[in-house]
């Protein structure tokens, strides 16, 4: 099954054309042939009724030419053209190409001077068509006929057949060529919508433009309202993440007070249960806002981030948070890189995976950035010379406060966020172990 609506028309439009071609060339090939035929029959005729008049009777009884026919074809041997004059006492009177022994084969007997047209095999075996009638009336005794050649008619037939195939077969390339175009540029709409489309992904037009033909249009507004929809929504989702984030914030602002005068008064275990369970509360309020966060963005066409930039200023802030530990950071990224995610998430999952790194990290942390050739994807690597983490606890440093080492300050969200903002965006996170030490950490972002 065809599935491109280019091709189709495309077929569709050369079996019409080769169909419609094929019948008018024999259509018009047959009219031909008959108009020919009929053209031949009709100065054959004209040869035999000059014949006739040319005519005359001699003293001994017989007859003669009074003069020569004046188709000067009719005295070029083998020139196709033939006259005879036969009598019942064997006379023989004809053209001069024939020899005595080359006779007209004598048509079918007829009364009353009757014309009589006949398919033969002619004097040089060739196909003849021969017309015949007795001569002043049937009582004369003398037979007049004339003949061609039906291969002169066939060389006609065939001149003009190839000069027909030839100009049809013109006709018909120009024909296709002209319905190629006519897809081309009847269907150039359809291309503009899938190039407007693909600037909406990008983020370079907000809308589909509203110049397209009448046919396309209806189908263009209605893709402007299921975008504009879709961001409203968005922003509805965002602005409740937002109101549910400032609702939360005093009663957990009042939790932790609470707990500091528990403390204040001597209360130590009453004060460390409500200062764990509101910080658990924080860290999940967080983790559960940087999902719908991302979930909205990762539903946001048009939404891209230059990654170069984003990652210059992360090795930056790193630097600086740990600058009393002189740990070298490097910073490699392709030139031009853009990432299909929004700029805070991608600022969040490369801050948390360099964060994690630069903790663990002896001396050195590398962030590197590449576009994947095979999948198109972007490639974020960031590697670090620390201890590293056991191939059993690889899965389970994703879980949502999971931590690994307490000693290390954290709340074990870093990496389960990264994850669930991956997944969001269509990306991946893995995590595995560096062949020289420490954690090679890759995460796989979408690009436009």
């Amino acid at each position: 099954m065809v599935r491109s609506l280019r091709a189709r028309l495309l077929l569709g439009a050369v079996l019409w054309t080769v169909a419609g071609v094929a019948i008018a060339g024999f259509s018009i090939s047959m009219l031909f042939r008959t108009h020919v035929t009929e053209l031949v029959n009709a100065e054959l005729i004209g040869h035999l009724d000059e014949l006739e008049r040319l005519l005359i009777r001699t003293s001994d009884g017989h007859v003669a030419l009074a003069r020569r026919l004046s188709d000067p074809r009719f005295a070029q041997p083998r020139a196709g053209f033939y006259w005879q004059v036969s009598g019942r006492d064997g006379f023989v009177l004809q053209s001069p190409p024939l020899e005595p022994q080359q006779k007209l084969p004598p048509p079918a007997p007829g009364t009353d001077r009757q014309l009589v047209r006949s398919l033969e095999v002619g004097p040089f075996g060739e196909k003849m068509i021969a017309y015949g009638r007795p001569w002043e009336n049937p009582e004369s005794g003398y037979v007049i006929q004339v003949g061609a050649d039906q291969q002169i008619v066939d060389d006609v037939l065939a001149h003009f057949n190839r000069a027909l195939i030839l100009s049809l077969g013109t006709l018909a390339v120009a024909l296709v060529g002209a319905g190629t175009l006519q897809i081309w540029f009847g269907l150039r709409p359809m291309r503009r919508l899938r190039d407007a489309l693909g600037k909406i992904r990008t983020g370079k037009i907000e809308s589909l433009p509203r110049d397209f033909p009448s046919e396309v249009q209806p189908l263009v507004d209605d893709l402007n309202a299921l975008i504009d929809g879709n961001t409203q929504m968005i922003r509805r989702a965002r602005t409740q993440a937002a109101n549910l984030a400032h609702g939360l914030k005093t009663p957990l602002a009042v939790l932790a007070d609470e707990a500091r005068r528990l403390l204040a008064r001597g209360d130590t275990e009453g004060a460390a249960v409500l200062a764990q369970q509101s910080g658990r509360m924080q860290r999940q309020i967080d983790f559960q806002l940087a999902r719908a966060r991302a979930a909205a963005n990762a539903g946001l066409p048009g939404v891209i981030t230059p990654v170069e930039p984003a990652l210059a200023a992360i090795a930056v802030a790193m630097r600086q948070l740990y600058a009393e530990r002189s740990l070298m950071i490097t910073n490699v990224t392709e030139k031009g890189l853009v990432a299909a995610v929004d700029p805070n998430d991608l600022d969040e999952m490369v801050a948390n995976l360099a964060d994690n790194a630069c903790k663990w990290a002896h001396s050195h942390v590398s962030i590197m950035a590449a576009r994947h050739p095979p999948t198109g994807q972007l490639r974020i690597i960031i590697i670090d010379d620390g201890p590293g983490i056991p191939s059993d606890a690889l899965s389970r440093a994703f879980a949502p406060g999971e931590r690994l080492d307490e000693a290390k300050p954290g709340s074990g969200l870093g990496l389960a966020i990264v994850r669930d903002l991956a997944t969001l965006h269509g990306g991946s996170i893995e995590l595995t172990a560096n062949s020289t030490g420490g954690l090679h950490a890759e995460l796989r972002l979408p690009a436009p």
